[in-house]
């Protein structure tokens, strides 16, 4: 099945050639080099989802139903492969197997990744949206634990702009589109260390919790 945008099909060989090229070698780098599985999504433009839903709730932000996730591990050659059955598609990471997110207000995650480095503590990956928000990839387990390490930490305040994700949730890799409003993009990009083992959720909850808080 091709993939569409508002009914112009994109899945041509010469599409083909260079998806392989590009977003095929992206995809294989998420799989073979990070460890983690990539899902193909949905793209927007001028507020039409490619679902071809027009009810849609999430335009552009949604793995499609008729694709299979490129599975962790898969190398070059295979992702690159895979990936050309869906020229056009977003890469989506799903949420709760190799990581969990903790997202904030951009500005705030931008204080917190310096604070943190001033402080010897490495923030892991660390992506900014098109919508404002910055997503550190932490260990999974911490959505689950959020609610409570708050609690221990005295963080209960309902203002409190953190919010985590965790499984069932995709996040759009960069360098995909997010909903026909721009490309994700990285503010610390992935590491071997990092990638295969993020922090600690508890590591990084004390700066989060205080840079939302004074924002």
């Amino acid at each position: 099945m091709g993939f569409t945008i508002g009914g112009i099909r994109e899945m041509r060989s010469g599409a083909r050639r260079r998806h392989r090229g590009t977003a095929g070698t992206a995809v294989a780098e998420y799989t073979g080099l990070w460890g983690w599985a990539v899902r193909p999504g949905a793209r927007a433009a001028a507020g039409a989802c490619s679902c071809g839903d027009a009810d849609c709730p999430a335009p552009g932000a949604h793995p499609l139903d008729f694709a299979a996730e490129v599975p962790a591990g898969t190398g070059l050659d295979r992702a690159a492969d895979a990936w050309a059955g869906t020229p056009g598609a977003a890469m989506l990471l799903p949420v709760g197997r190799a990581f969990d997110v903790l997202e904030v207000a951009e500005q705030a995650g931008r204080r917190a990744v310096v604070r943190m480095e001033r402080m010897g503590l490495p923030p892991g990956p660390v992506a900014v949206t098109p919508t404002g928000r910055a997503q550190f990839f932490v260990a999974p387990g911490a959505a689950a634990e959020l609610p409570a390490l708050l609690y221990r930490m005295g963080w209960d305040d309902a203002r409190l702009d953190l919010r985590a994700l965790g499984p069932g949730a995709y996040v759009t890799a960069p360098p995909s589109d997010l909903g026909g409003l721009g490309p994700v993009r990285w503010l610390r990009t992935p590491a071997l260390d990092t990638a295969a083992a993020p922090p600690q959720a508890r590591l990084l909850l004390g700066t989060l919790a205080y840079v939302c808080h004074r924002s």
